[in-house]
This record gives C-alpha cells, sequence and structure tokens, in this order.
C-alpha cells in the first residue's frame, strides 16, 4: 500500500520557512504543500509564487475554516507559537512548531493540554536529533556500548550584531521568551538532554554585556544529571569565532561534534580510551551520513502520523527541554540551584522566563 500524501500548511514565511519548505520537497508524494499564511500578504503571495503553492490565506483562522489539511508548520515569531498550535490542536489538525514552542512553562503546560484533549498532535523542531550520528549515539548510550556517561560539555558561541537584534520582536521577554538560552544554545543542550536523559540539578549565571536587548546575551550552567553524568553549558550571541560543539566522556570513549548550524558524520570525532580501541568499530566509518536537518525530522514525523503514533520531538520531550531554559534563568536570577520539578506554579518563573525581573532591569531603573 502507498504512503498516505499529507496535505501540509506553512503559517509564517520568513526565513524559516524555506527550510520547511525544502523538507517537504524532499519527502518526495508524501508530503504536498497546499496552502501558506502570512500577515503581509504581498510576502505569502511571493513565498507562495517561489513555492509553487496553489493557496494564501491571511490568517490561520482562514487557513482551517476553507482547507483540509494534516499538519501546519508553524513558523512564525516565538510569541505566536503557542496560540497557534492551540488553535491547530483545537480543529483536530497536528502541529510542527518552530522552537521554542512555548515562552514560558507556563503556555508550554496549555498546550500539553490542549494536545490532551484534541485528536491531534504537536511536535517542536528540535532537528539536531535526527541526524544519523545523535541517533547512533543514543543508541550506543542507551545500551551501554561507550561505558557510563561522566561529563560533557555544550557550547553554542553564535555572533549577532545590532542590526540583528533591530528586528522588532528580538531581544525581548515578552516576543521572544529570553535570549540565547531560548533562541540560540536551545537546540544544541536539548541534543544534549535527549543523550543524557533526566537532568536533577542546575547552576546557572545569566548576563547582558554587549547587546542592546532586554534578555540576556550570554548565560552559562552547571548541570548534574539523574544519572550520575555532569555538563557545562554555555550560549552566547557575542562570539566572532562561531561554533557549535558538544563533547560527551564516557568511560570508555570521547565523542565530539563541532558546526555551525548543523551536522553531519564528518563532524564528528571519537576518540577510545586506552584499552578500548574496540569502541571505533561501534562509530562505522563510512555509514551513509544523514545529516542533522529539518528534512530528517519531517521524515520522522510523517512516519510517526502515518502509523497514528504522536511525532517526535513530543510534548513531553519539548517540556523536559522548555523546563531546563527556566530552571537556567531561575539559578541565574535568584543565585540559588534548581532541581528538576521544583518551578511549578507558584513559583514566578512558571509564567515568565525573568521570574521576577532580570537583575539588570533593575539597575536600569
Amino acid at each position: 500500500m502507498p504512503a498516505p500524501i499529507h496535505r501540509i500548511a506553512i503559517v509564517g514565511t520568513g526565513a524559516i520557512a524555506t527550510a520547511h519548505a525544502a523538507a517537504m520537497r524532499a519527502a518526495g508524494r508524501r508530503a504536498r504543500l497546499v496552502s501558506v499564511v502570512d500577515l503581509e500578504p504581498g510576502r505569502a503571495r511571493a513565498f507562495a509564487a517561489e513555492h509553487d503553492v496553489p493557496s494564501v490565506y491571511p490568517s490561520l483562522a482562514e487557513l482551517l475554516a476553507h482547507e483540509d489539511v494534516d499538519l501546519v508548520h508553524l513558523c512564525t515569531p516565538p510569541r505566536q507559537h503557542t496560540p497557534l498550535a492551540i488553535e491547530c490542536l483545537d480543529a483536530g489538525v497536528s502541529v510542527l512548531v518552530e522552537k521554542p514552542p512555548a515562552l514560558s512553562l507556563a503556555e508550554m503546560d496549555a498546550l500539553v493540554a490542549a494536545e490532551r484533549r484534541s485528536s491531534a498532535h504537536v511536535a517542536t523542531v528540535f532537528q539536531h536529533r535526527f541526524g544519523a550520528a545523535a541517533v547512533r549515539l543514543r543508541a550506543l548510550t542507551e545500551a551501554g556500548r561507550l561505558g557510563r556517561p561522566l561529563l560533557a560539555t555544550c557550547a553554542t558561541l553564535w555572533y549577532r550584531d545590532d542590526d540583528y537584534f533591530a528586528v522588532p520582536w528580538r531581544g525581548s521577554w515578552d516576543s521572544e521568551g529570553g535570549g540565547p538560552t531560548m533562541g540560540h544554545g536551545i537546540h544544541q543542550f536539548d541534543l544534549l538532554l535527549s543523550v543524557l536523559g533526566p537532568w536533577r540539578e542546575i547552576r546557572a549565571l545569566a548576563a547582558k554585556r554587549a547587546r542592546a536587548v532586554h534578555t540576556e546575551d550570554v548565560s552559562m550552567a552547571l548541570v548534574t544529571f539523574a544519572g550520575g553524568a555532569v555538563a557545562t553549558v554555555v550560549n552566547s550571541v557575542l562570539s566572532p569565532r562561531e561554533t557549535s560543539s558538544l563533547r560527551f566522556d564516557y568511560e570508555h570513549a570521547t565523542v565530539e561534534v563541532e558546526h555551525l548550524y548543523g551536522y553531519t558524520d564528518d563532524d564528528w570525532t571519537v576518540t577510545p580510551a586506552p584499552g578500548h580501541e574496540d569502541v571505533l568499530s561501534r562509530w562505522p566509518g563510512g555509514a551513509p551520513s544523514s545529516p542533522s536537518s529539518h528534512d530528517h525530522q519531517l521524515t520522522a514525523v510523517l512516519d510517526a502520523l502515518d502509523r497514528g503514533d504522536p511525532p517526535p520531538v513530543t510534548s513531553a520531550d519539548a517540556r523536559n527541554t522548555m523546563e531546563f531554559v527556566t530552571a537556567l534563568y531561575a539559578s541565574a536570577f535568584t543565585g540559588q540551584p534548581v532541581r528538576s520539578g521544583e518551578i511549578t506554579a507558584e513559583n514566578p518563573f512558571y509564567r515568565r522566563m525573568d521570574g521576577t525581573g532580570a537583575p539588570w532591569a533593575v539597575v536600569a531603573r
């Protein structure tokens, strides 16, 4: 039986929407981009013409009223992610939402509740989970083939100048929910969390050093995992030599990746511990190399929808990463360690990532 054809719409036709359209083309006959939505009609029409999309709508409500779609890709600015995703779920339409899926744990829990009352599903775009090397590393870790994970480092060191933050919705707690912790490093430490499993405690700092923003422009954290591993996490938009890197030190090997916005197998290295050279045979060289990309996540999403399963990355997966972000800010702004599960509805950081306010906001007044 041939695989079903999924009718898909994109909401928001900014830069990242191009990657989503490309992923649909890569999916072949399984995915058909039938509609786009954008508040700017000219931009929507131009995008539709470029990608051969038959219909354009000015709002998600009109799209859902007039089109029969199976999946909506949300590519809007972050503030709109949760309300639009809930609108899709309430209409019984599954949704793939760009990161971050919500601006707070409160919003994330509202999204989880909407999924529970719907027949549809929500997934978050964390495409770094889907490269072949990451899939292999998780399998080896779960099987204990590399020994126990002991130590990890995770760095997202990027450079964004003042012109980048001139876009009105950037650099604001209200519109982005945070700075590089929320909007840039989240891809890297989501991959870290997917490999090392549940985190237990975080101690952090965040600072505003150079950019004219309301949020932080750099953050750092020390993390303890339930399995015993410890990790450092650094997120920056102040770093002229840009890099994204992860290093995992296991009992029997060090596994590392360095890239910028996406990796292939060639970006990974494995260094065995003395006496454990056989580890290299568990990381096959010359294997087909699928990169981290929207293409491979969309394939996984379509596979899940074909089976009737919740697509990856599930709302539970995304909530774990969002709780990590929340805890990082809470620790940074209170000066106290924060444990998993500690931020409940009564905590000020539950409803806003800046909680009672960033320290530099107090200084500014």
